[in-house]
């Protein structure tokens, strides 16, 4: 057993067993106990790029995200200490977390839903590709997440967002609504291991299966929330394929979804057609699937559904 395996064996056995059978490499160990890089993005809301590189250029060393315009890896110190970052001229944001908004392409006058916006990095980098014009609901089911929400969204000079407090599920009275939506679901953060070793201590096969429950039940609404010819981007920040490509299948089986393929200058994983004897449609092939190693981000998954 390398040493890596070792050290997140020794924290939680249990996720170890599970995670060798969705990847077992001694690389894919090696990335999730390595701490994550830093990143950034920058908001164009408030700040023009050029000024805002150029400033923190002369105290860190700063790396482009070559999926995000506005994204970038940062060294040389804590960048969520500068006065850049208290008046949201930046977002601290993880690489692969700026992936969701990107695949999603609102575009200014849109009516859009974040269905589960806290703390509210998609939701900023959604308003400032909309240019802060058209509507964007940004939804949590919880006040104290809420208010996190309601805090960076004002930082960052969003003015087109209305937070709402309510159960991701009840978007389904609203059918055919909003032109885009993006559920980032609650998911059992196996990817955001790297960020914090909290999340190792804590997960449990449980937890994915109870989650995988709700994702079902969230994407369900979501769809049904959508308008013809409208846009879903699903994403987690965990690898189970009980809480990604599961999901997905149970949309497509269950609508008349379809999955386009994210197309965007990475590597990747392939996504499972088949795990611990559940077989998933072959559409689901067009999944964007993140394992640590293949970006030096935290581990991702992202599914782009159109309705016809």
């Amino acid at each position: 057993m390398s040493g890596a395996r070792q050290k997140l064996a020794e924290i939680n056995p249990k996720f170890v067993r599970r995670y060798s059978r969705i990847d077992d490499s001694a690389e894919f160990y090696e990335y999730m106990a390595k701490p994550l890089r830093q990143s950034i993005r920058i908001n164009t809301l408030k700040a023009d790029p050029e000024e805002v590189l150029e400033r923190l250029g002369e105290r860190f060393s700063l790396t482009p995200v070559p999926w995000c315009r506005e994204g970038f890896w940062v060294a040389g110190g804590r960048v969520s200490t500068t006065m850049e970052h208290a008046l949201g001229l930046i977002f601290v944001q993880e690489a692969a977390s700026m992936i969701p908004p990107v695949v999603l392409e609102p575009e200014p006058g849109m009516l859009v839903l974040d269905m589960a916006a806290s703390p509210g990095a998609k939701s900023t980098q959604i308003a400032q590709y909309m240019h802060n014009l058209g509507c964007l609901i940004a939804n949590d089911v919880r006040i104290e997440r809420a208010r996190i929400l309601a805090s960076n969204l004002q930082r960052c000079g969003v003015l087109i967002a209305r937070v709402t407090l309510r159960d991701g599920r009840s978007f389904s009275k609203f059918a055919e609504t909003f032109d885009r939506v993006l559920l980032d679901a609650p998911c059992s953060n196996a990817g955001m291991v790297r960020k914090n070793y909290k999340y190792l201590k804590i997960w449990g096969r449980r937890r994915a299966k109870k989650y995988s429950k709700l994702q079902k039940e969230l994407i369900l609404a979501g769809y049904r929330a959508l308008k013809p010819g409208g846009v879903l981007v699903y994403s987690t920040c965990t690898l189970d394929p009980l809480e990604n490509e599961e999901v997905v299948d149970c949309l497509l089986r269950n609508t008349d979804a379809e999955l386009e393929e994210v197309k965007l200058p990475l590597k990747r994983h392939p996504a499972f057609l088949e795990f611990e004897g559940r077989s998933y449609t072959s559409e689901v092939h067009r999944c964007l699937r993140l394992h640590p190693q293949d970006n030096d981000t935290e581990g991702f998954f992202v599914a782009k559904v159109v309705k016809p």
